[in-house]
């Protein structure tokens, strides 16, 4: 779980960059954000409307995928696709494409950034006539200290 002085920091970081923008990080939006930044791993659209609704207040689906859409959009958050779920970003409020590796055996993330990949998947796509509009690459496999401990895939994800 992310420490509460990131978690702060991270929010007060997208209100920054939500004001520069002129766009609003509403009350649900940030409590979104805040669950997302404060989940060790990926964290599913189902589990934030059960963390965030209340006996005498559910939160509907829809109002949860549009944050989350709000979110993705403004880039404070990742779609893990192969495991419909989420993630918050490293470096939020920047454009940048991102490389996500997945430990099958704890759950870890890292996101890196690499220019010559995203540079490679555009000269492949324009050799095929293919236009991209949105790049996630996703690497499955073990960390280091998974690798060390002698762990086995699957354990987690």
């Amino acid at each position: 779980m992310m420490a509460t002085r990131q978690t702060m920091d991270a929010l007060d970081t997208a209100e920054r960059v939500c004001s520069r923008r002129g766009v609003r990080l509403t009350a649900l939006r940030r409590r979104i954000l805040e669950q997302v930044l404060r989940t060790d791993g990926v964290i599913k659209a189902y589990d934030l409307i059960h963390n965030l609704s209340s006996a005498d207040h559910s939160i509907k689906p829809p109002t949860v995928y549009r944050s989350l859409a709000f979110l993705l959009e403004q880039g404070f958050i990742h779609r893990i696709e192969s495991l419909n779920g989420f993630v918050a970003c490293n470096h939020p409020g920047e454009a940048h494409e991102t490389l996500l590796m997945l430990c099958r055996a704890c759950g870890h993330i890292q996101e890196m950034h690499l220019e010559n990949i995203s540079l490679a998947l555009d000269h492949a796509a324009e050799n095929q006539g293919f236009a991209i509009s949105a790049k996630v690459v996703e690497l499955h496999g073990l960390c280091r200290d998974c690798q060390r401990a002698g762990r086995k895939p699957g354990a987690t994800l």
